[in-house]
This record gives structure tokens, C-alpha cells and sequence, in this order.
């Protein structure tokens, strides 16, 4: 071989050897989410993109069965975790996910926000919000219950669908909105549409897949659900029942761990959020309502947020006090 052709060997050797080092050099992100936010047709990827296009990094989004795995996945992990970033936990966990102390201050300016409800936390940044609803199929129901009361006078054949409070986010949603909207008849109207749950599913997939199948006429999902059959199937019979009590808030969040290496990436990743070029991916991508108002506003055909007077919440202490004691009330309730 000749003295030419070896060292043109060398050097390509050396570049593969400095692209290698290069990509190596590369900070890595990595972010803990549900399965549905990371997958092909989910927020995940389009925000990677963006993201990476101007961070000189790679960004990681590792998928478990919840939001609350992702966190105890975390959890199990302890001080060693790849985690730099939970992203998909809600309010109705973030008392428990900050009494972890896993989670550091986020430094994130959040005035840009434009919530239904107040809410501010130091350590977890709201990127989308929703409404829980009973949606129903308008083809088949002319006039939906318009009330927690309407649905418990409903006929004992008029079935829903809802999801474990224990396991579901939006079962826990339900428990925590009917608390909200009723209070202390809480347990008396779960008693009355006890007759009315055809089933309670671990999750929010086995209910809805349930109701599309045509088992149950109504299942528990949220207000913007029927957005998605209106833009992503064309299709404009799916309508979310609109109760006279109003609806409970489901606000998103996002937390950066105490033990990441990478907290200023981290920051950074969150101000790409929820800034216009990250909140505009979240309506069609994960089905929920940006957290910043659009400089185009929302996709046509995407349902509006509701007045803010039918929003309601619970705060996160009341919240974290008393959850156990409201699943057990349900459960007690319904027979279960």
C-alpha cells in the first residue's frame, strides 16, 4: 500500500474518529414522559425537532405507561436517573410530586401564561390544559344529562364509561371535579349514578375504545376530544356534554430534577415550551388547549376554551390531603 493511500486512510479514520468525539460531546436531554406525548403522533417528535434545531444538543423522550410511571420511575431510580426532566405530571399530583423534593426551582418566566385557572408553582411549568367531559355521539343522543344530577336521574340503560381514579388520569379528574362541582353530595350523586357506570377501566384507551364501539353511550374523556374526530377524521357527531356546574382543569406540567446535570438545558427546553413555536404543536399533536394564546390562534376547527366561571379546580394542598379519601368515598359509593 502506498505511503499516499495510507494516509489517506488515516485520515479518514481521524474523521470518523472526531465526528464520533463530536457527537459524543453532544449534551443529551433526557425527558420522562407518558407513552402518548412521545410517540410518532404525539407533541414528542415535532418538539424535538424544534428543539434541537438551535440547542447544539440531542433530546431524549423516554415513554411509560403514565405520567405517574414516568415519575416513579424516577423515584426508583433515585439520586442515578437519566431523568433530567418529568414532563406530563397535572395538578392533581403535583403536591405529591413536590413533597418527593426530587424537583428543582425552574427558573422559567411564566407571565406569558394565559390559563383558565391560577396557578404558579417554583418547580413545575404548565405547558397545555384541558377540560374533562362526557362525551356522547350526537347521531344517537339528542339531549345529553346537562348536570351531574341530570346524568343520576338518566335511565338505569343509559350507560358510561369512566377510568380508575387510582390508575387513570382522568378517573382521577372525574373524582376531583365532582368533588369540586358538589362538594359534600358528592357521595349521594355517585351513589345515584352508580346504576349508570357500565364499567370503570384502568385507563382512559379501554373506555373510549368502549364508547366508539357503541357499548356505552357516554364515556369520560375531555371537552377538545370531539376537536380531534372534527380535524383528524372529519368526522363532526362526537360533542362533549356541557355541564351546568362547569368542568374541572386539568393543567399539564413539567418539572426539572434536583439531580440532573443538565438544569440549564433543561430550562432552556422548557422556555422553548411554552414559547409560540412550542405551544403551537401542542393542539393537534396532543389534543389539549395551549397554555399561551397563538399568534394565529387555534387550528379550525378546534373546540374554544370554556368561560373561565366553568373552569374549576382544586388546589394542590386540598388536593394532596384529601385524594385518598375522595377515591375511597367513589369506590364506597358506587359499590365498588
Amino acid at each position: 500500500m502506498s505511503f499516499q493511500k495510507i494516509g489517506l486512510a488515516a485520515l479518514v479514520g481521524f474523521s470518523t474518529l472526531v465526528a464520533a468525539a463530536t457527537a459524543q460531546d453532544k449534551p443529551t436531554l433526557t425527558i420522562y414522559t407518558y407513552d402518548g406525548f412521545a410517540a410518532d403522533w404525539g407533541p414528542g417528535p415535532q418538539l424535538k425537532a424544534g428543539f434541537e434545531a438551535n440547542c447544539d444538543c440531542e433530546v431524549d423522550f423516554v415513554g411509560a405507561d403514565s405520567s405517574i410511571g414516568a415519575l416513579r420511575k424516577a423515584q426508583l431510580e433515585g439520586p442515578g436517573t437519566k431523568a433530567d426532566i418529568i414532563l406530563g405530571l397535572d395538578t392533581s399530583v403535583a403536591a405529591e410530586a413536590k413533597n418527593t423534593a426530587l424537583f428543582a426551582d425552574h427558573n422559567v418566566d411564566l407571565s406569558a401564561l394565559d390559563l383558565p385557572v391560577d396557578y404558579g408553582s417554583d418547580q413545575f411549568v404548565p405547558f397545555d390544559y384541558g377540560y374533562f367531559a362526557f362525551v356522547y355521539d350526537s347521531s344517537k343522543i339528542e339531549t345529553p344529562p346537562s348536570s351531574f344530577e341530570e346524568l343520576a336521574a338518566m335511565d338505569d340503560n343509559f350507560k358510561i364509561a369512566v377510568q380508575d381514579p387510582r390508575s387513570s388520569t382522568p378517573g382521577l379528574g372525574l373524582v376531583l371535579w365532582m368533588q369540586a362541582a358538589k362538594g359534600d353530595q358528592a357521595d349521594e350523586l355517585w351513589a345515584d349514578i352508580a346504576p349508570n357506570i357500565l364499567t370503570v377501566t384502568k385507563g382512559w384507551s379501554e373506555a373510549y375504545s368502549l364508547f366508539l364501539e357503541g357499548e356505552v353511550d357516554m364515556v369520560l374523556s375531555y371537552t377538545s376530544s370531539p376537536s380531534y374526530h372534527r380535524i383528524a377524521e372529519e368526522e363532526d357527531k362526537y360533542l362533549a356534554a356541557q355541564f351546568e356546574e362547569g368542568h374541572y382543569v386539568q393543567v399539564e406540567l413539567a418539572g426539572i430534577l434536583e439531580s440532573s446535570e443538565q438544569k440549564d438545558l433543561a430550562s432552556d427546553f422548557l422556555r422553548f415550551l411554552v414559547s409560540q413555536d412550542g405551544q403551537k404543536i401542542i393542539p393537534t399533536t396532543n389534543w389539549m388547549f395551549p397554555v399561551v394564546a397563538l399568534d394565529d390562534g387555534l387550528p379550525e376547527g378546534f373546540d374554544t376554551p370554556l368561560p373561565e366561571e366553568k373552569s374549576l379546580i382544586l388546589d394542590d394542598e386540598t388536593v394532596g390531603q384529601n385524594t385518598k379519601q375522595y377515591i375511597d368515598d367513589f369506590f364506597a359509593a358506587i359499590g365498588q
